[in-house]
């Protein structure tokens, strides 16, 4: 085979092939409103915003891989409204995860500022 024979058909084995989407990993705990320090607190928040933005990349995986499987013409109406019904769920509940843990820490904020105007 040629070297260009090659690539082209790397490309398109490339381009056949669903997309992998792996969930993004939350934050493994959050600080304790009541003892943390100011820094503990900034730290986690950021640890959330960056768990959203995962989270935001994740759902646009799936849209891909939806938009892929749905242009490879391998799959009839009734299995491609299966597997959107699937990917809906799969979104739903990375945005459930991700307003679970904003709420969260949320609540933690409040304990934290509460307790510094006591300060």
């Amino acid at each position: 085979m040629t070297r260009l024979t090659i690539v082209l058909t790397l490309l398109v084995a490339a381009g056949s092939a669903e997309a992998t989407c792996i969930y993004p990993r939350a934050p493994d705990r959050l600080p304790d409103g009541a003892t943390a320090t100011y820094d503990e607190m900034v730290a986690a928040q950021k640890a959330v915003k960056q768990f959203n933005d995962d989270i935001d990349a994740y759902n646009s995986c799936l849209d891909l891989e939806m938009a892929t499987l749905a242009q490879s013409g391998t799959y009839d109406e009734t299995r491609l409204a299966e597997l959107r019904a699937m990917q809906a769920k799969k979104n739903n509940a990375a945005v459930d995860e991700v307003q679970a843990l904003a709420d969260r820490f949320n609540e933690q904020l409040r304990v934290f500022k509460a307790r510094d105007k006591q300060d």
